[in-house]
C-alpha cells in the first residue's frame, strides 16, 4: 500500500523530528530526497555505531530515502535546491531557528515561486514568540512542556526513555502534510505548516494539564505506576517477576477482589470502593495487593489475572521485544539494506498487505549524481560541484 507514489518530498533534515516525519511519508510511497551536508551529513549519523557500525537513530528513521549532499550556503548549491523544489510537492526543514529564511527558503518566498508547494517547518518552539530563536533538543522540550514534572518518582524527575518530543513533532508534521496534500488536491494551493516540538508535547500533556485545571494540585510522580488510577502499575511476585496490572473500572475492581485477592467483601470497603478512594489510599491498598503477589509465582499471578479478567503485562527487556511473540505472529519484522549490511526493520503500524516498502537506508551522498543528472547536469558540471565541495 503506497498511496503517496508520485509525491516528491525534499527534506533539509537532521536528527529525529524531520527525518521521522519524512520516513513515514517514504513508507507510504513518497519519493524522499534527503539533503545532507557534504562530508559529514546528518549529524545523527554519528550518534553511535551500534548497528553494524551505523547509528541506531539513523537506521531507524532513514530507510526508503535518497541522499543528496549539498552545501546550501554556496550559491551553486542553493540554486540546485531551488531547482529541486520547483519539481517537489513537499519541502520539510528543521534547521536551526532562522537558518532556512536566511538561505532564502522561507515559506513566503517559496510560495511566491511555487504556490502549490507544501512547506513544513519543524522547530523547537515555533514562530513568532519569545522562544522562537532558542535552540531545542528533546530533553529540553520535555522540560519546558511540563513532562518532567510528572515523570520519575517522588522528588526525583526522570526523562522519558525515548525522544518523545521529537517523535511527537514528527508525527504531527506527518499527519499535517497528509492533510495538506488532500487540501491541495481540492484547491491546487500549497500550505505552510509550522510544527513545534513544544506544542506537540504540550498536546500530549492534555490529561495532567486538565487534571490541574483552575489551580488544582498536579498528579504526583508515581514511577511506573499510574499517577491517578489505582491499582495500575508494577507488583513483584514471589519469584521476583515484575507484573504490571491495571484496574480501569469498578466492575473489574469487584472481580479482582473476588477472584484474585479472594476477599470479595473488600470491594465494598469505603476506603477502596471508588478509583478516587483507591488512589488516595494507595499506600495501604498496595500493602494488601503486595501480600497476595508474594504468595504467587509470576506465572501463577498472570494466570489468575487472566481469569479475572484483568489487564496485565510483563516488564520486557529490549531483548524480549526483539523476540516478542505477538510481533512475530503478525509478521511485523522485515529486513532493510544499509551500507553495512541487512538489518531487521519493523513494518510501519497500519497496513499489512501488500508487504511494506523496505528500501535501503542510504549512504551519505549515495544518490547525488543521479539526482543532479535528473536536473540535466552533465558529469562535468557535477564534477565541478564536487571538486568545489558543493556536493
Amino acid at each position: 500500500m503506497q498511496p503517496l507514489r508520485g509525491v516528491t518530498v525534499v527534506s533539509l533534515e537532521q536528527a529525529i523530528a524531520a527525518p521521522y516525519a519524512s520516513r513515514h511519508l517514504a513508507d507510504m510511497g513518497a519519493r524522499v530526497i534527503k539533503v545532507e551536508r557534504p562530508g559529514t551529513g546528518d549529524f545523527a549519523r554519528g550518534y553511535d555505531s551500534r548497528v553494524n557500525g551505523m547509528s541506531s537513530h539513523f537506521v531507524w528513521v532513514n530507510r526508503n530515502k535518497e541522499s543528496l549532499t549539498l552545501d546550501i550556503k554556496d550559491p551553486r548549491g542553493n540554486e540546485v535546491l531551488r531547482r529541486l523544489l520547483a519539481r517537489a510537492d513537499v519541502f520539510i526543514q528543521n534547521l536551526a531557528p532562522g537558518a532556512a529564511a536566511r538561505a532564502g527558503l522561507g515559506a513566503a518566498e517559496l510560495h511566491a515561486r511555487h504556490p502549490g508547494l507544501i512547506v513544513c517547518d519543524i522547530s523547537g518552539y515555533g514562530s513568532p514568540g519569545p522562544y522562537e530563536t532558542m535552540k531545542a533538543y528533546d530533553l529540553l522540550v520535555q522540560s519546558e512542556s511540563g513532562l518532567l514534572s510528572v515523570t520519575g518518582s517522588g522528588e526525583e524527575m526522570a526523562k522519558v526513555g525515548i525522544s518523545v518530543s521529537d517523535i511527537a513533532a514528527g508525527m504531527y508534521a506527518y499527519s499535517s502534510i497528509l492533510g495538506a496534500l488532500l487540501e491541495r488536491a481540492r484547491t491546487g494551493k500549497g500550505a505552510h505548516l509550522d510544527v513545534s516540538m513544544l506544542e506537540a508535547t504540550a498536546e500530549w500533556m492534555g490529561f495532567p494539564l486538565y487534571y490541574t485545571y483552575d489551580g488544582q494540585e498536579p498528579p504526583a510522580r508515581a514511577g511506573a505506576a499510574h499517577a491517578t488510577i489505582y491499582p495500575y502499575g508494577p507488583f513483584v511476585a514471589r519469584d521476583e517477576q515484575v507484573v504490571l496490572m491495571a484496574i480501569q473500572n469498578e466492575r473489574e475492581w469487584r472481580a479482582f477482589c473476588e477472584r484474585f485477592l479472594e476477599r470479595p467483601a473488600f470491594a465494598e470497603d469505603p476506603a477502596y470502593a471508588t478509583n478516587a478512594a483507591r488512589s488516595a489510599n494507595r499506600d495501604t491498598l498496595k500493602a494488601v495487593i503486595d501480600r497476595r503477589f508474594a504468595e504467587l509465582d509470576g506465572d501463577e499471578a498472570t494466570s489468575l489475572l487472566a481469569d479475572v479478567p484483568v489487564a496485565y503485562a510483563r516488564v520486557n527487556s529490549l531483548a524480549d521485544v526483539w523476540n516478542h511473540p505477538q510481533l512475530a505472529a503478525r509478521g511485523r519484522w522485515h529486513e532493510v539494506d544499509t551500507p553495512t549490511g541487512r538489518v531487521p526493520a519493523l513494518a510501519p503500524p497500519g497496513p499489512r498487505d501488500p508487504a511494506p516498502r523496505m528500501d535501503p537506508v542510504p549512504d551519505l551522498g549515495e544518490h547525488t549524481d543521479a539526482i543532479l543528472g535528473e536536473l540535466g547536469m552533465t558529469a562535468e558540471e557535477t564534477g565541478e560541484l564536487r571538486s568545489g565541495g558543493v556536493v
